[in-house]
């Protein structure tokens, strides 16, 4: 399993002394934290256009006593539970939560949440990540209140998290990482069983860039080849030969991909066409890879383009850096997660955390590990016997909402529990 053991040195929780009635308190709160959850997902909201759910969570916050700050843009918020007697210069422990939903058709016609949304749905738990940090807002609102909690927090309700470059930005322009000690966040993982969740120190999710290659010649007839520039050969050309030649000149182990999503070119067969396309994604699991990956494609490009005449331009769109977990904040979320629910690995046979492998899907909490340390956890939401395919960006995808409390307890508890950094 790829986590440090939560015992290690410098990353251990004083399990004594969190809120004696935590779980109490998750557990009164669920029904609420559920049906939020699905009128969540039944009124579904692409990113920069989530005023609703905006304003939802804004009311619940200020209800439970706190001052939320609504983004600039109108969509997000973040809001900061602050005990007396703080000092100015307390760093925050911040829990972040994505609030988008994406544009699919929700497939399930059997449950009474389904979307009523045409072409949207929440078919990646950002409605259940939401509930989870909001629900953590209100326990340690209440927390504060009684004098147990011992530090200040902050929670972000992100906008934007399927639109590259990622919402993530929208909130540290506005300030959202300024004082932030560490930062939490949970991604729903339909492979882990509910009750547990799976850790990985280092790069769990890759960088994700997108690319468009325009290739321009004068065109011409399909007898006479030799006398302009045949864009089709060229353009296939490209689209075979680059992602290995891209991968030849960097390091093996940087985990790099381009592949290919569109090719085009041509209207007719006895016509060679003036313009053809190639778009595509890059993704690579090392930030150094990321960061030499644009200037040698267009060195790549410009070889290849040169042996076919052929004038081209790259549109290269910055995407979103790998996420890279902390080895301190994955084991302070071993150790609150193994103290609250189980002893991984004991002998009565619990096992509440588990290793996870690294994924090519792009997730843009990698821009706040910029700032700050921290970790993502992928938090299980599949039932136990629960054989169905429910997989991420599907239709179908739903989860087991059990999950929520088991994610606030697990973020209530790193804020009460007293971390020894």
């Amino acid at each position: 399993m790829n986590r440090p053991e939560p015992a290690q040195p410098g990353a251990t929780l004083a399990a004594a002394r969190p809120a004696a009635d935590l779980r109490a308190r998750v557990r009164r709160l669920e029904p609420e934290l559920i049906a939020f959850r699905r009128d969540l997902h039944r009124h579904p909201e692409l990113g920069r256009q989530e005023f609703r759910t905006t304003g939802l969570i804004r009311d619940r916050l200020v209800a439970a006593g706190l001052s939320p700050r609504v983004l600039p843009g109108g969509t997000g918020l973040i809001v900061d539970v602050v005990p007396a007697g703080t000092a100015p210069d307390a760093e925050f422990l911040a829990f972040r939560a994505d609030i988008d939903a994406l544009p699919i058709d929700d497939a399930k016609s059997d449950v009474p949440y389904r979307s009523t949304v045409p072409g949207r749905a929440h078919a990646c738990g950002h409605d259940v990540h939401t509930s989870v940090v909001l629900g953590t807002a209100l326990v340690l609102a209440e927390a504060a209140r009684t004098g147990e909690l011992g530090r200040p927090v902050r929670l972000v309700f992100q906008p934007a998290e399927e639109v590259m470059p990622g919402g993530a930005l929208d909130v540290i322009k506005a300030g959202g990482m300024d004082g932030v000690g560490r930062i939490f966040a949970v991604h729903c993982d339909p492979k882990v069983e509910v009750g547990r969740i799976a850790l990985r120190t280092g790069a769990i999710t890759s960088a994700c860039d997108r690319l468009v290659l325009h290739l321009d010649g004068p065109g011409g007839h399909t007898a006479r080849p030799h006398l302009t520039t045949d864009l089709v050969t060229a353009i296939a050309r490209m689209a075979a030969d680059l992602p290995g030649a891209l991968a030849r000149r960097m390091d093996p182990r940087w985990g790099v991909s381009l592949v290919w999503g569109r090719i085009a070119a041509g209207s007719a067969p006895n016509v060679i066409p003036q313009h053809a396309e190639l778009e595509g994604t890059v993704r690579c699991l090392e930030l150094d890879g990321w960061r030499e990956a644009p200037d040698l494609l267009h060195e790549l490009i410009a070889k290849l383009a040169e042996t076919y005449r052929a004038k081209w331009t790259l549109d290269y769109h910055r995407g979103v850096p790998p996420v890279v977990n902390e080895a301190v904040s994955v084991a302070l979320l071993d150790a609150a997660m193994t103290a609250r629910f189980g002893t991984a690995g004991g002998a009565d046979g619990v096992q509440v955390v588990e290793g996870t492998e690294q994924s090519l899907g792009g997730e843009d909490f990698s821009w706040y590990l910029e700032h700050a340390p921290g970790a993502l956890a992928r938090l299980g939401v599949r039932a136990p016997g629960d054989t169905a395919v429910r997989d991420l960006h599907q239709g179908r995808f739903d989860v087991d909402e059990r999950a929520i409390g088991i994610g606030v307890e697990l973020f209530a508890a790193l804020a009460l529990d007293e971390p020894q950094l």
